[in-house]
């Protein structure tokens, strides 16, 4: 059935270019190079739910003082597919209505709140010699995606009229490189409200290779016999999975304590399945190694959006 749509769906577009007549010399003008400049904002389509934070489920709870009664409870669901992205673009026109694009594309993610926990239970903690108390840890931790991808793609031309020229697009996403940055404050106090530290701690997560989908319907204007000015909407869609976490700064009430942590607690390496082979100690207790990367189970994050973009083109 869906071969069936497509085949009538390629056989209307051709019939509809076909019946468009141009003149020679207007046809022969169009084809060549041109470059693309320009700007967007995408806008989350589909929210999920993220992926747990240092072993926190993505939730936002609130305890009572010292943490042994839950009071509220929410997951936190959303995606990083909003924001800003620069955009270049080199592209060659076969013909009046065929051309191949290639996009290049800087990407950088609104900050998301991924994880949010209010008196926290932490267990007792040494104040003094001999004297332990209870404790409980307040934390938000938010989480920003930057990424560089490029876009292949086929440009399908309907036609010039009064300078207008509208197009649809369709290709694949390539990220060639991106991060998520994950920040985590926290504080930790008494369950009586005294405060014994604040925590910072920030963790890099490098992804698995992968290809998305990318679609667009636009126009260009017509400024002058080379330059135009263009617009479109797109839509995109694809999902990331985490290869590596490695924690980059871990600051505890100012003083930099990264080198205080296990080598496990700073490298992870996400997996698909946890078993006794595992270097993880749930799994594996007996063989946990805190001086090899832990192992945790991976998770992934939709950077998914239907995005605005603006700017203009320039025919060699």
């Amino acid at each position: 059935m869906i071969k069936k749509l497509l085949f009538a769906g390629i056989m209307a577009f051709s019939a509809t270019m076909v019946a468009q007549t141009t003149e020679e010399s207007t046809v022969t003008g169009k084809k060549g190079f041109y470059f693309k400049a320009g700007g967007s904002y995408f806008f989350q389509t589909v929210a999920t739910e993220f992926p747990t934070v240092n072993g926190h489920e993505a939730k936002e709870e609130v305890y009572n003082s010292d943490g042994t009664e839950l009071l509220s409870s929410k997951s936190i669901t959303g995606s990083f597919g909003e924001g800003f992205r620069t955009n270049l673009g080199v592209g060659y026109r076969f013909t009046e209505r065929l051309a191949f694009e290639m996009g290049i594309h800087y990407y950088i993610g609104n900050s998301r709140k991924m994880a949010s926990y209010t008196n926290l239970e932490d267990g007792n903690t040494q104040v003094a010699p001999g004297v332990f108390v209870p404790t409980v840890i307040t934390f938000q931790s938010k989480g920003q995606i930057k990424a560089l991808d490029l876009s292949p793609s086929l440009v399908l031309n309907l036609g010039e009229t009064k300078g207008f020229e509208p197009y649809t697009k369709v290709g694949v996403i390539v990220p060639v490189y991106g991060f998520l940055e994950i920040k985590t404050d926290a504080t930790k106090s008494t369950t009586s409200g005294t405060k014994l530290a604040d925590v910072y701690k920030r963790d890099v997560v490098k992804p698995n290779p992968t290809v998305g989908f990318m679609a667009a319907l636009g126009t260009s204007y017509k400024l002058s016999g080379k330059l135009s000015l263009y617009g479109e909407v797109e839509y995109r869609n694809f999902t990331v999975h985490g290869k590596t976490k490695e924690t980059k700064d871990y600051v505890v009430n100012g003083q930099d304590r990264l080198s205080t942590l296990p080598y496990s607690e700073i490298h992870t390496n996400y997996v698909n399945h946890l078993d006794t082979n595992s270097n993880n100690p749930e799994t594996n207790s007996t063989g946990y190694n805190t001086n090899n990367a832990k192992d945790e189970l991976s998770s992934y994050v939709g950077i998914s959006g239907v995005g605005l973009t603006f700017g203009i083109r320039y025919d060699l």
